[in-house]
């Protein structure tokens, strides 16, 4: 984890904002704050100095991130950290009201965020070249001296022979593909390998399906459907459209460097203790199963599996997943808290009113910030842009902070038209609508702005209904797992909020609610307190009873599965007592003393139904009390009156032999001897 920052470098960019030092000075306590003019130029000096200072340094500038990371490289210093004031804040039109919101951007910037772990990727740099033309070829010249090449072509392909075997072709057409970088598997199926004495034409022998091949990476200009579901975010499948030449020449660059060890992050840290996907073979919880959009997430039994190869970290899973199981690390729930719990401190601590947090990510929602500042009037001065890697890993645990640290409102920016499914991150939005309202907080709070145009945007933006925010604001540090900063953030929203309300209901597949069961129906077998992957269900050692904890439920549904009385509802609701509140009884009965011993060994009402259904209709138990009385006893006593008595558990009434075909085989042959006509065995 990166320490917070001793020195800060605030510039003007030569005057072209105002200057923010002292704003800055005052949210960042214990830092030291110098101002400039142009650190990048004539104050690159001043730079040099603050660079060489023990203790980690902070530039408010990302333009010339580069230039300042090169000059700690030449000092052999650590690169600072940077953080962007000017597009975001500085270049407005509302530049002289916004030195709060740059004051709160730097100390967001400041707060220490932690290292996501890392997967490693080994790629060999063999590569399958798919194709269905000339195109194919030509790429593979381009990529020879690089990677280790096999073309593959399409069975319509027409193709002359080439003058030298330099590359191996095949023909085929691929049936199915798996894997990521460094470890793709393809099946191929009408499999040929070309025939020697092809002349005008390239020629192919016998065909066959099922080939497989494994290789690092594939380049595919068969301008067929993708081989994978969100087939940019796959990597080392690149894929590009044979008719586009510019489009074919990238992906051939890119295919160039995809030889040796790469690392990516992995985004997704899964405790497979903590997961509610199934039990004893009945599934129960599968959102994120459903909301992946690259395959990464299987069952693996109980619980599922995350391929961190193939995870491209959306974090959709982690947003939806009830437990915490699921947890994303780019960075975690409780740091993202943290850095909000920053941003809006130090905004409201500067005077800052009725706050708009922007979710944005770094290709789409920077550049289209970065253009409204430059080209437009800018950001509006109360709007605070929050950079995320992905806006789908936005859970109900940082929209419910962001209100409880005194946003006034919420926007998620993104593309008009997006690339890859974002049902999680509406489906967090409806969730978080209703507690909303249910506390008091009315209008639109929480909605996705999605255009690719600047002035769109700083339309919407300015055009924002003035809400207010909670009159009092929390001050909670988040910190554990997501399902602990999930609740602590739930139960401070509704400490602070405008109108609070106990119950509120909430829309299906929400991660909290209750259970409600047909009290009638039940026969108290407990079986959903064996399925109950969290112990929100629980039973009583000394009496039959069905208790329910709400706190700990997260409407998996694998209590309504398991019943075999099928007499289990879900109610999705969030009750804000659940957290104090004493487990409540579901249903109780009186417990079936041992006609024997006297000790209780079962629900009564079920053993008095068992003896009523079974005396006089079964062959044990009819005319015979003390067999009857077994089912009166405890499993000790049981046996030792079955011992005593003498029982004899097979002494059934006498049946007629079953009759089998050997039976009728033994028939006929008496009735005919082979070789002889009935009445030559009569004679």
């Amino acid at each position: 984890m990166a320490e917070r920052p001793r020195h800060i470098l605030v510039c003007s960019c030569e005057a072209t904002m105002p200057q923010a030092a002292d704003a800055v000075r005052a949210a960042c306590p214990g830092s030291r704050v110098s101002e400039g003019r142009q650190f990048c130029r004539s104050e690159v000096d001043r730079f040099r100095a603050a660079a060489a200072d023990e203790g980690p340094l902070l530039v408010a500038c990302t333009q010339e991130a580069p230039l300042f990371a090169e000059i700690a490289r030449e000092a052999g210093v650590p690169a600072p950290a940077f953080v962007n004031i000017r597009e975001t804040a500085g270049w407005s039109r509302e530049a002289r009201d916004a030195l709060p919101k740059m004051a709160a951007l730097v100390a967001a910037a400041a707060e220490p965020m932690p290292d996501a772990p890392a997967v490693t990727l080994v790629s060999r740099g063999v590569a399958l070249l798919y194709g269905r033309d000339e195109r194919v070829l030509e790429a593979a010249d381009l990529l020879r001296e690089h990677l280790d090449l096999t073309v593959l072509l399409t069975p319509d392909a027409v193709i002359a022979p080439p003058r030298a075997s330099d590359v191996p072709v095949v023909r085929g057409v691929i049936r199915n593909a798996s894997g990521a970088l460094g470890g793709f598997d393809v099946t191929v199926d009408a499999y040929a390998t070309p025939q020697p004495w092809s002349r005008g034409e390239l020629t192919f022998g016998a065909a066959r399906d099922g080939a497989v091949s494994r290789c690092d990476l594939i380049l595919d200009l068969s301008g067929r459907a993708p081989l994978f579901a969100a087939a940019d975010l796959r990597d080392g499948y690149l894929r590009a459209d044979p008719a586009d030449a510019a489009a074919v020449l990238r992906a051939v660059m890119k295919a160039r460097d995809l030889s040796g060890d790469f690392e990516k992050p992995r985004y997704v840290d899964l405790r497979a203790d903590l997961c509610a996907h199934a039990r004893s073979g009945i599934v129960g919880c599968h959102r994120c199963l459903e909301l992946c959009p690259t395959g990464a997430i299987t069952p693996a039994g109980d619980h599922v599996a995350v391929d961190a190869k193939i995870c491209a970290g959306c974090g959709q899973c982690a947003a939806a997943c009830p437990t915490g199981a699921a947890a994303y690390t780019l960075p975690p729930a409780d740091a993202l808290l943290r850095k909000l719990r920053r941003l809006l401190t130090a905004y409201h601590g500067a005077n800052g009113r009725d706050a708009v947090i922007l979710f944005h990510d770094k290709d789409h929602g920077g550049a289209l910030i970065d253009a409204l500042a430059r080209f437009g009037d800018g950001l509006p001065a109360n709007v605070l842009p929050l950079e995320v890697n992905e806006l789908t890993q936005v859970g109900l645990e940082t929209l419910a902070a962001a209100f409880a640290y005194g946003a006034a409102a919420v926007r998620v920016l993104s593309r008009d038209r997006p690339r890859h499914d974002t049902t999680g991150l509406h489906d967090t939005i409806a969730l978080a609508a209703p507690i909303l309202s249910g506390l008091g907080f009315d209008g639109a709070r929480i909605a996705v702005l999605g255009t690719d145009d600047p002035d769109v945007l700083g339309e919407a933006l300015r055009t924002l209904p003035r809400l207010a925010p909670a009159s009092r604001r929390a001050t909670f540090a988040a910190a554990g797992g997501k399902r602990e900063v999930l609740r602590l953030a739930l139960r401070e929203l509704h400490a602070v909020a405008p109108a609070p309300t106990d119950v509120i209901a909430l829309p299906v597949n929400a991660p909290f609610g209750a259970v409600a069961i047909d009290a009638g129906g039940c026969t108290l077998c407990l079986s959903c307190v064996s399925a109950c992957p969290t112990g929100a269900l629980s039973d009583d050692p000394d009496r039959p009873m069905l208790r329910f904890a709400e706190d700990a439920c997260v409407q998996c549904g694998l209590c309504k599965a398991t019943c075999p009385e099928k007499v289990i509802a879900l109610v999705p609701q969030i009750d804000f007592r659940a957290a104090t509140a004493s487990p409540r009884v579901l249903k109780e009965e009186e417990p079936f003393a041992c006609i024997r011993c006297g000790k209780p060994f079962g629900v009564k009402s079920t053993i008095e139904r068992v003896v009523a259904r079974l005396e006089g209709q079964h062959w044990m138990y009819t005319g015979s009390a003390p067999r009857l009385d077994l089912i009166r006893m405890c499993d000790d006593c049981r046996v030792v009156t079955t011992t005593q008595q003498q029982f004899d558990p097979l002494g059934a009434p006498h049946r007629p032999r079953v009759r089998t075909s050997d039976d009728d085989i033994a028939g006929r042959a008496d009735d005919t001897t082979p070789g002889l006509m009935p009445s030559d065995k009569d004679a």
